[in-house]
């Protein structure tokens, strides 16, 4: 293992997207431009999936690495759902048609930041313009120390049921260390309190190589985990990018796992989860067998997108909020991040675009092949690949065991899940074209 991570622990892309953001075009990609892919890919079905980035938090976590606005002053609540509504509205007064909702996420930030009131609000409003698709899934991020029973109880009356809440850990020592203030009860209450009201998924998000985090940590996150057996976990590496999160800064490189003891965190975590009964269903991602998403596993339906892995796959997705993402397959766009220029930029009319990108053809094939690896761990070749160049990039990973190459494509072996980044790297085109001259992404393992 030592060999293996010396070789690929490297900065590389977590394939949310591709091409990933690092690569997208900042001022090029115009209004008209976005909305006539929008409009296009609308056309051809009117389903549609929402993204609706709630940003602010009362106190910054200094592992996290999203989009945030910290703030202990709800007053924001109303300015900014006015905000979402109206950006909302610039989408619907350019579709030809009403949407069909079939998959809504709320993420932060910290959506239960948001009053349940504020959040009737919102997503009332929304209702009121779209149909909802019968077989949809609503789910959203929960942090336990903000999270009460009104909450849960007025996104179910939404339709809410799977609910996403954030662990991370369990030491005290470490949750202090990156200022995550909550309590095990809290995230129990949150669980049962879900469960009773009617939730059928519940996800718990877990990171390993925190600072000062041990196996013995890992251990008793998994005691709790095992004691309240949520429907899925994300069992997430964290990704330590000090010079594109300030926060952070808030701990030193050395308080770090190394490469190797991080490593071996995740696979005592891995092996303690199937152990309980979960199955890896893609990268960081496990779940039961009664969950939708093992399911989708299984059926080869199981998607990946920027609000995770999801059974639920519909060509367009239209992101609301401060930094909040778009994709109509064929273009990705990403909103004005600041919460300050997002709400100026709405009520001039226009939307908040900060940059995106268009894809060639070229482009379209990797972003499947990349989805088919993520997925699947497998993927075919198509007419027209560069299958010397991406054979050449593989060589390694094939003599170290991580892939085996068909004469139909591409499969990942289970040793080689543990570097799937590395492997996706190799179809990267515009990686190798244009590779980065500075630090632009985390670890890859």
């Amino acid at each position: 293992m030592e060999n293996l991570l010396e070789k690929y622990d490297i900065p590389a892309p977590r394939y949310t997207s591709y091409p990933t953001v690092p690569y997208w075009e900042a001022d090029t990609l115009s209004e008209k431009e976005w909305t006539d892919h929008v409009v296009q890919v609308f056309q051809r079905d009117h389903h549609l999936s929402l993204y609706i980035h709630l940003p602010f938090c009362e106190r910054l976590c200094t592992y996290c690495g999203c989009n945030k606005h910290i703030t202990t002053n709800h007053k924001v609540e109303e300015p900014y759902i006015e905000a979402v509504l109206a950006e909302w509205k610039l989408y619907t007064d350019r579709l030809p048609g009403r949407p069909v909702l079939s998959e809504l996420h709320l993420g932060g930030g910290t959506p239960t930041f948001f009053h349940p009131e504020s959040l009737r609000e919102l997503l009332e409003s929304i209702f009121a313009t779209v149909d909802i698709a019968p077989e949809h899934e609503f789910s959203f991020e929960a942090h336990p120390a903000s999270t009460t029973e009104e909450h849960l109880e007025v996104l179910y009356e939404l339709g809410f049921r799977r609910i996403s809440i954030g662990v991370q850990d369990v030491d005290e020592k470490i949750l202090h260390v990156i200022r995550r203030y909550q309590t095990i009860a809290q995230v129990k209450f949150v669980t049962e309190t879900a469960r009773a009201i009617g939730y059928d998924s519940v996800n718990f998000d877990l990171i390993f190589g925190l600072p000062f985090q041990k196996q013995e940590h890992i251990i008793k996150t998994m005691e709790l985990v095992g004691s309240l057996m949520p429907d899925r976990i994300a069992f997430y590496s964290y990704a330590h990018v000090p010079w594109l999160k300030n926060g952070q800064r808030a701990f030193d490189e050395n308080d770090l796992p190394n490469a190797v003891d991080k490593r071996a965190l995740y696979e005592l975590g891995k092996d303690l989860l199937e152990q309980l009964g979960y199955y890896d269903v893609g990268m960081d991602h496990f779940s039961l067998e009664k969950d939708a998403l093992f399911q989708s596993a299984q059926t080869g339906t199981l998607h990946r997108n920027f609000m995770g892995y999801t059974p639920v796959f519909t060509p367009l997705t239209i992101g609301l909020g401060a930094s909040a993402i778009g994709d109509t397959t064929s273009a990705f766009a990403q909103n004005l991040k600041t919460v300050a220029e997002y709400q100026n930029t709405v009520a001039t009319g226009h939307l908040p675009l900060l940059r995106g990108h268009i894809l060639t053809a070229e482009d379209l094939k990797i972003r499947q092949h990349i989805l088919n690896l993520m997925c699947r761990y497998q993927t075919s070749w198509q007419p027209g690949d560069q299958r010397d160049v991406i054979l050449a990039r593989l060589a390694e990973p094939v003599t170290d065991g991580l892939v085996e190459i068909g004469p139909s494509g591409v499969r990942v072996t289970e040793l080689g899940k543990g570097y799937l980044r590395n492997i996706c790297l190799a179809f990267d085109a515009r990686y190798w074209d244009k590779m980065p001259s500075g630090r632009v992404f985390s670890q890859a393992v």
